[in-house]
């Protein structure tokens, strides 16, 4: 990672993690507001790209691993919106502001982003990440009533994954946590019933396997 000039998206997201709220059970979380400029906000969410067809819902993103969208360096040559949202999360301040308030360790990780348009009938079972992730957030891109209670849900864990909660779906929030073995969470306690776009921003180990995928 290396440090860049002045970013709008980098001072947006290192306010918003000043004023996040820190929850501590049933695992640390963080909720987010004005996570991202406002003006990227609606272009990102505009992006002339479809959403996926013939997606099988089967509680796992990685079923439709073939329609997925990734901030990679062609998306970021079509839209400089991505490229922009890449270069203020690779900004060292926001770097060393996440491992500052979260305990994170980022040192020698890639940058992930996927632009995820989740159809109606989409859901995700209890999960925890994969060891190879060391940072998720989760970014909510529209302003829909429908999909107030659409956030990802909070769990226990095993054997019963009890649900405890859901962070709010909104325009602009988000949600941060960092992958561990109880960091239970999922989609669907309540029905997903129209399209709900989200980024997830992830750093990953260095040896990720999927290279296309990274920003």
């Amino acid at each position: 990672m290396h440090t860049l000039a002045k970013n709008a998206v980098a001072d947006s997201f290192l306010a918003c993690l000043e004023q996040s709220r820190h929850v501590t059970q049933p695992f640390y979380y963080w909720l987010l507001e004005d996570v991202l400029p406002e003006a990227d906000v609606d272009t990102v969410a505009a992006l002339p790209i479809p959403p996926p067809r013939g997606t099988e819902f089967t509680g796992r993103r990685e079923t439709n691993n073939a329609t997925r969208k990734f901030f990679n360096a062609e998306v970021q040559e079509r839209f400089p919106v991505c490229r922009r949202i890449v270069d203020g999360f690779k900004d060292e301040r926001v770097i060393k502001a996440i491992e500052a308030e979260t305990g994170a360790r980022l040192h020698d990780t890639r940058l992930r982003i996927e632009y995820c348009q989740d159809t109606p009938g989409f859901w995700l079972e209890p999960h925890t990440d994969i060891a190879v992730k060391k940072f998720t957030m989760l970014v909510y891109l529209l302003r829909d009533p429908a999909l107030r209670l659409a956030g990802t849900d909070i769990h226990e864990g095993p054997p019963d994954h009890r649900y405890v909660t859901t962070a709010p779906y909104g325009r602009n929030l988000g949600l941060i946590f960092i992958p561990a073995g109880n960091t239970w969470h999922g989609v669907g306690h309540h029905p997903l019933k129209t399209l709900r776009k989200s980024l997830i921003i992830n750093y990953v180990s260095a040896d990720w396997r999927d290279t296309f995928e990274l920003a």
